[in-house]
């Protein structure tokens, strides 16, 4: 902290001064300095300790301008290791680790157990179905008929808009366009091959282009450039029919005596619980989603590895599927939407860059790394979501709670 910190926190109280324009009481302040000023201002309004959070070591000179505005510190999450997973995957394989980092305790010796049932079983098979990051923009014509005319445009001119979008990204590359028509109202679905970025930010700007393309050559008129079709950061059908990012499968096969001796319990109980609580329970409620808990695997995993946990709301959709096949069971996850990325957004900071690396993804050629990243992720929920259905069937999921997650 700076010698006249506390002679700017009083500054700061008489003045008034908003938390975001505290570098007008001293400009000569890095970035580091404000964030320890912006803390002890808001102790000092609040009534309230802020020594944990402002002194967890983070260097805001890198951070604010890319990943935060507005910063007081940091927190802290306990992360923990799933693996070895043995993974067979198209581009992932071997025994690989997968770093959680979560606050609910047995999630991480659950997914641990589904870890361990399946590389005694002969491991985890991973295939992405499809790759492909979208940015939907809504415009608006006069008419059905003109929706139409500039429909027809679009069509006709993908190479134009190609060209204009990927002049904005070295990474990024246009692939698909759908169009949507009610009315007056015109989607434009883009879908681009993002390379090793998640790619939010690089379709966004590549879009931004092509509208202003779209809307010099046809009358329609650009209202948001997301009409929430894309879909981002909501649960939406259109990305369970035709994917968002990376769309995934993984499999395993599970011998009996695995699942009696690892799960405490047999294929059919799994079969029975995953089809009654899954497809019945999910149906009768409406849920878009047809697993146990994806979004565990997901949220912790997409904290520890810098990737963006709000989209875990679309993330999470998927199914579940299990049957008996001779003396083994067969047991599946599908994700449609798995939106991860080895780099850009939140993957170069140091701790999300270290945890990236022990899952392997580093060490593929680069555009491979965000598919490596995308297996790993799919066998860890797939080794999650076969533990929980195991506790489930075995009736030990309150007693492993009692265990692992409470206060001692």
């Amino acid at each position: 902290m700076p010698e006249n910190t506390e002679e700017l926190v009083r500054k700061a109280l008489a003045k008034s001064t908003p938390l975001h324009r505290l570098r007008e009481l001293d400009p000569a302040l890095d970035e580091n300095q404000l964030a320890r000023l912006r803390a002890r201002v808001l102790e000092a309004r609040s009534g309230r300790s802020l020594s944990s959070v402002s002194s967890t070591a983070l260097d805001f000179e890198r951070l604010v301008g890319r990943n935060i505005e507005n910063p007081i510190g940091g927190v802290t999450i306990p992360v923990g290791v799933v693996g070895p997973i043995v993974v067979h995957g198209s581009v992932a394989r071997g025994e690989v680790y997968l770093p959680l980092a979560t606050t609910e305790g047995a999630l991480v010796a659950s997914v641990n157990r589904g870890a361990s049932a399946t590389s005694k079983s002969g491991g985890v098979l991973v295939r992405i179905l499809r790759d492909g990051m979208t940015r939907a923009p809504l415009f608006k014509t006069n008419s059905v008929d003109q929706s139409l005319e500039a429909r027809g445009w679009i069509e006709d001119n993908f190479v134009r808009l190609k060209g204009a979008a990927e002049e904005t990204t070295r990474h990024g590359k246009l692939e698909a366009v759908q169009v949507f028509i009610a009315g007056s109202n015109m989607f434009v679905r883009f879908t681009f091959d993002t390379g090793d970025a998640m790619g939010m930010n690089m379709v966004t700007i590549a879009t931004q282009r092509m509208c202003a393309l779209i809307e010099e050559n046809t009358h329609a008129k650009l209202v948001s450039l997301s009409g929430n079709m894309c879909t981002d950061k909501k649960p939406a059908h259109i990305n369970s029919l035709l994917g968002r990012g990376k769309s995934v499968v993984a499999e395993a096969r599970i011998k009996r005596d695995v699942v009696e001796k690892v799960l405490k319990t047999t294929p059919e109980e799994i079969v029975d619980v995953n089809m009654r609580k899954n497809m019945v329970g999910s149906s009768l409620s409406g849920s878009f989603a047809q697993n146990a808990h994806f979004a565990n695997v997901l949220a912790a995993s997409f904290i520890a590895l810098g990737q963006d946990p709000a989209q875990v709301v679309e993330c999470s959709q998927g199914s579940t599927f299990a049957e008996v096949r001779k003396d083994e069971l067969y047991f599946s996850v599908t994700l449609p939407t798995l939106e991860v990325g080895a780099v850009g957004g939140g993957t170069w900071l140091n701790q999300q860059k270290e945890l990236i690396s022990i899952t392997g993804a580093l060490d593929a050629k680069e555009g491979l790394r965000g598919k490596w990243l995308a297996e790993v992720i799919a066998a860890g929920t797939l080794c999650g979501e076969l533990s929980l259905l195991g506790a489930l069937s075995s009736n030990t999921l309150a007693s492993s709670h009692a265990k692992l997650g409470r206060s001692k």
